[in-house]
């Protein structure tokens, strides 16, 4: 029987202000995703994301380097997004706008720096736990999933022991790094070297081999055409062949670049035409090439980009590391081990499967449909509003396109403090994003107006939402709609 009405905890004007909500194995570093030998061409649209406790009497730290937005002049958003105004540009408060649901009025909180002392307090737990000898990652993640405070470097060391980059014995870190660090360096050496330079080693290979006892043409290290292989011929098609190979791999590199420059046009951090926007630009564009490269069975998707940028902000702007070198090793192998949880959704020879994305979003239509049956009969039964339509670029993209930037490294903090795994938490959020609008949802009555408000989802409070989604763990008595 369909459920009639919002819980009161739903309309509680608690939402109106922004105040984050309650709530491992580690995994050895990958550098691959493990798959079938499949391809995918799958083309995403992109557009342009505990109680309080006593004030601990400590310097507030300075925030890292904030949000900058860039100047542009396009055709403006269908909605305004909250943003981040910080140190770079002389003015270090913050402005968090929420445009309230469900019989809530709209609110605007100023926050400068640290914004609450609930926000001290988590800071000052969150510091006195990564400064024991062996972190208590259970404390890490309990703290981390109500949002994590913009304290000097705090989200990176977090974020790389959630992804299990770091183990949890700090005497372990500069072990752990030393052979991480220098591993991503041969990648690069060894996966991005031009066919020509390759050839020319296995010649000087094979001239060592042979102990001198064939000379180069005139002793000017030229090969003679007879010693030209198959596969180290420009114009070989054999699978083998590292020319062949290289023209392959050009083709999605390209889509890689123009996706680069289409990385979160609106901050300065990854656009415009500054040295350290294009040095960004960069590192991104190498850290998905390599990964295409160290997974063929996935290669790249469109909207990686997307995935990545987040990562590698955080790390980047952590005071504690100074060489960007570092910081794009630490993203790249990040990166692999959050997509090891997403990896069926990019394989499109999976997409029918039990594990592919198509089974994904119905395990997002069964949820809304368990936890607020109006809603979900009145979506897909009477206005045939198909998930897939909306909810594809949701999951596939990790809510990156949804909310701002910011707001955007707030969810994540909590997708990736979850025990669970980051999926199950994705769809629950994904859930309480219908439940949230679901008024404007019911009223807008057709096809076309409750599509057009899911795929330009409004401004929300980011509080409200995840306290909404932690609800749904467990379907409950008092969850009545």
């Amino acid at each position: 029987m369909a459920k009639n009405h919002v819980p009161d905890w739903l309309n509680n004007s608690l939402w109106s202000s922004r105040s984050p909500s309650p709530q491992q194995s580690l995994t050895p570093a990958k550098t691959s995703i493990d798959s079938e030998d499949m391809t995918r061409s799958k083309n995403s649209a992109v557009k342009s994301s505990v109680s309080a406790e006593s004030p601990v009497n400590l310097p507030v730290p300075m925030p890292p380097p904030a949000v900058i937005r860039a100047e542009t002049h396009p055709v403006p958003p269908p909605s305004p997004k909250a943003e981040i105004v910080g140190p770079l540009n002389g003015n270090n408060s913050s402005n968090f706008c929420s445009d309230g649901e469900n019989g809530s009025s709209a609110s605007c909180t100023t926050t400068s720096g640290i914004s609450s002392t609930e926000d001290i307090s988590r800071q000052a737990q969150l510091s006195q736990e990564l400064s024991r000898k062996i972190i208590n990652l259970g404390e890490v993640r309990r703290l981390a999933s109500q949002g994590i405070p913009d304290g000097p470097g705090i989200r990176a060391i977090v974020w790389k022991l959630l992804l299990g980059y770091l183990p949890t014995e700090k005497a372990l870190w500069p072990t752990e790094l030393a052979k991480k660090r220098p591993q991503y360096k041969q990648f690069k050496e060894e996966l991005l070297m031009n066919p020509s330079e390759i050839a020319r080693r296995l010649e000087k290979s094979a001239s060592l081999e042979n102990d001198g006892t064939e000379t180069d043409i005139e002793g000017k290290g030229l090969l003679s055409r007879s010693k030209v292989t198959q596969e180290e011929h420009p114009l070989s098609l054999g699978k083998s062949s590292i020319w062949n190979q290289f023209f392959q791999d050009t083709e999605i590199i390209e889509q890689i670049d123009r996706d680069v420059k289409r990385t979160h046009p609106d901050l300065h951090f990854f656009s415009g035409d500054t040295p350290s926007a294009k040095s960004n630009q960069d590192a991104l564009r190498i850290i998905l090439i390599i990964f295409a490269k160290l997974n063929p069975g996935i290669r790249y998707v469109q909207g990686m980009n997307e995935i990545l940028a987040p990562l590698f902000y955080v790390f980047r702007n952590d005071p504690n590391e100074e060489d960007p070198a570092m910081a794009e090793a630490d993203t790249f192998f990040c990166f692999v081990e959050l997509l090891s949880g997403f990896r069926d959704n990019f394989c499109q020879q999976l997409d029918n499967s039990v594990v592919g994305i198509r089974s994904t979003i119905t395990r997002l239509s069964q949820l809304l449909k368990e936890h607020d049956e109006e809603l979900w009969r009145h979506l897909e039964v009477t206005t045939n509003v198909n998930p897939q339509f909306y909810a594809f670029r949701w999951i596939t993209l990790l809510l990156t396109q949804e909310f701002n930037f910011p707001d955007c490294l707030l969810i994540w903090d909590t997708l990736l403090s979850d025990p669970e795994g980051p999926q199950e938490t994705l769809l629950r959020i994904c859930c309480a994003m219908l439940i949230i609008v679901r008024r404007r949802l019911l009223a807008g009555g057709d096809f076309t107006s409750n599509l057009k408000l899911l795929q330009n989802y409004p401004s929300s409070n980011i509080s409200h939402l995840l306290y909404v989604a932690n609800k749904l763990r467990v379907k409950s008595p008092g969850l009545n709609f």
